[in-house]
């Protein structure tokens, strides 16, 4: 590139013809972009947000407590423009070339790690103005004081939702790291992000879904999901996943793991390293784990009896089958483990003694506490999303996705939409974030049962939750039972985990705090030695004084959990093959459920 007499720049042949040639594919890549809109079905908007009644509701809270104590007000005005003003004032300075006399250490926020943010008096203004705005709408948010509990969790909930949608470094003239990557690039980085996010907009018909990982580099039942096993039975809800045996003797009782059916069961083999399904059998236990089948319309009408009927109670009754026992332990995460309870309530008021034990992986069964799912689970958006099931029949997998994304928007909307549409970066090849998007449909009926009545009516700890020509109550829980819980989990809480077991009647109850999350604090091999986990045998006193007063152990809780399960487990026998004469390989494990992808 040259430039002409008159500062013109001057392009050479080959720039000229790099130009043309990225024209030409912004044009198609326009076409298909209007294209896929125009397909796009639309949802309830209710989806989206909250309705005007709760903004009605804050605002009308806001004005009262101005006219209440307008000097409060006042302040926090004068200190916004005050702020605002010397913001400018030391963005002037520096275009003149004077360094401000109150020089910044460096942000903190990893959005703003770019150099520019503080050397360049553009960039620095547009930083310290988005974050002065984003104090300002806080303090506002804060002092609203006149509402109740849910609407001021809900109200702050959603306006952090728009100070992270309004960052700077979401839009391309404000995102220094995009504009250099775009020089750099002569504009390619621009194109090949219009690309990706044409994918991804044309893989969910419209809706804007960002792909977290790479998908090409995984392949299910390949290099994820390998442990050695066999489907030895099937129906409409589930495949019965048994497990070839890794050691020459198994404990006589089998173990029955029932995953959940919102994510697939290959989060729990992922990899050898970390694979708790292949440490399971490394242990010397008879593994049998279920694979939910991904909904579609033709399920719309399965309900939370359906999958307590043809999924726990039938898987149970399959494996003591095989392995002809008469009792099986039991394992149920997250909404899996929420329903082996509704299960082990059902077998308790039947006089049934089929489970000898249960362990609960960051399990709820006391909602009264909604957590950060609070701004999601209110009449507005509840009653949005069962508008949209009966017209799909089920509750789409981006929906549900969208949501858990939501409560780290960061993290796992923006940023990934930074690097992929505006860097026009391919997504890592992380297998977790693959799984993480390797979403699954919900049947409709299951649903909405799940929302209205243990989500909001919180049925299962209270009056009882009916199914099955039963009330199931959460005292009924009386086997031994272990629950492991993780201490940062936002998903399911676990100081309302550890309510919930309070509550449950067995006389036999070990409880676990892991370190970590809803997922690292499970996936916690002892190989990695990387989580520590919390125990105390006092259930009776508050979560706090329980963890207060709590032994912090190094490592996983894998062991302590086969310790406690061994004994649970009865004796040493021969290896078991997998099946039986009645129970042929249906297909090698992972099966065939677990490939079906989820429509949208």
């Amino acid at each position: 590139m040259t430039t002409s007499e008159d500062q013109t720049p001057e392009l050479s042949p080959e720039h000229l013809e790099r130009l043309k040639e990225n024209m030409g594919k912004v044009e198609e890549l326009s076409k298909r972009l209007v294209e896929v809109m125009a397909r796009k079905k639309g949802h309830n908007p209710a989806l989206d947000g909250p309705n005007q009644e709760l903004y009605a509701k804050a605002a009308s809270a806001y004005w009262a407590e101005a006219m209440q104590n307008p000097s409060k007000l006042l302040e926090q005005q004068i200190e916004f423009w005050g702020k605002s003003v010397l913001n400018f004032a030391e963005a002037q300075q520096a275009l003149v070339g004077k360094e401000s006399s109150d020089p910044k250490s460096g942000p903190v926020d990893k959005r703003f790690s770019n150099p520019l943010w503080e050397t360049n008096p553009y960039f620095r203004l547009i930083r310290q103005q988005y974050q002065t705005n984003a104090e300002a709408i806080s303090q506002a948010v804060a002092s609203v004081e006149d509402l109740d509990t849910k609407d001021k969790q809900r109200l702050e909930f959603f306006s952090q939702q728009i100070i992270d949608m309004m960052s700077p470094t979401n839009f391309l003239a404000t995102n220094p790291d995009a504009l250099e990557k775009a020089v750099e690039t002569e504009g390619q980085s621009l194109i090949k992000g219009l690309e990706n996010l044409v994918a991804d907009l044309e893989a969910n018909n419209g809706e804007m879904v960002v792909k977290l990982a790479d998908d090409s580099a995984f392949e299910i039942g390949g290099n994820i999901a390998t442990t050695p096993g066999d489907v030895v039975y099937r129906n409409r809800l589930m495949e019965l996943i048994q497990y070839k045996p890794a050691t020459e003797t198994v404990h006589e009782t089998p173990l029955v793991l029932f995953p959940p059916w919102i994510n697939k069961f290959y989060i729990l083999d992922l990899k050898a390293q970390n694979s708790l399904i292949k440490w399971v059998t490394e242990q010397g236990y008879t593994l049998f784990v279920v694979s939910w089948v991904n909904a579609n319309e033709a399920h719309a009408d399965i309900g939370m009896e359906d999958y307590i009927q043809e999924g726990f109670l039938t898987a149970i009754e399959e494996a003591k089958a095989i392995c002809k026992v008469k009792q099986v332990n039991t394992v149920g995460y997250c909404i899996a483990g929420t329903t082996l309870s509704l299960t082990l309530s059902l077998l308790k008021q039947r006089g049934d003694k089929s489970v000898k034990s249960a362990t609960f992986f960051t399990a709820l069964t006391d909602f009264g506490d909604q957590g950060e799912f609070t701004p999601f689970l209110q009449n507005d958006f509840v009653d949005g999303i069962e508008d949209q099931i009966s017209k799909d029949g089920v509750l789409k997998a981006w929906v549900v996705g969208r949501t858990m994304s939501f409560l780290r928007s960061k993290d796992l909307i923006y940023g990934p939409a930074i690097r992929s549409y505006m860097m026009g970066e391919t997504p890592p090849a992380f297998d977790l974030l693959f799984w993480n998007g390797d979403g699954a449909n919900l049947p409709g009926r299951m649903a909405v049962q799940y929302l209205r009545g243990l989500c909001q009516s919180n049925d299962f700890v209270t009056d009882g939750f009916e199914l099955l020509g039963h009330k199931l109550h959460v005292r009924d829980v009386d086997v031994p039972l272990m629950a492991i819980t993780c201490e940062t989990d936002h998903i399911a809480a676990w100081k309302a985990c550890y309510r919930g077991v309070q509550q449950m009647g067995s006389r036999s109850k070990t409880f676990v705090v892991s370190e970590s999350g809803h997922i690292a604090g499970i996936v916690n091999p002892p190989s990695k030695k990387k989580y520590g986990h919390y125990t105390n045998t006092d259930l009776k006193v508050g979560a706090d004084t329980w963890l207060k007063e709590a032994t912090f152990h190094e490592g996983s809780w894998w062991p302590r959990w086969e310790a406690w399960l061994k004994k649970r487990s009865g004796k040493q026998i021969p290896a078991r093959d997998t099946g039986d004469s009645a129970h042929p390989a249906l297909a090698p494990a992972p099966g065939t459920y677990v490939r079906v992808k989820a429509s949208h």
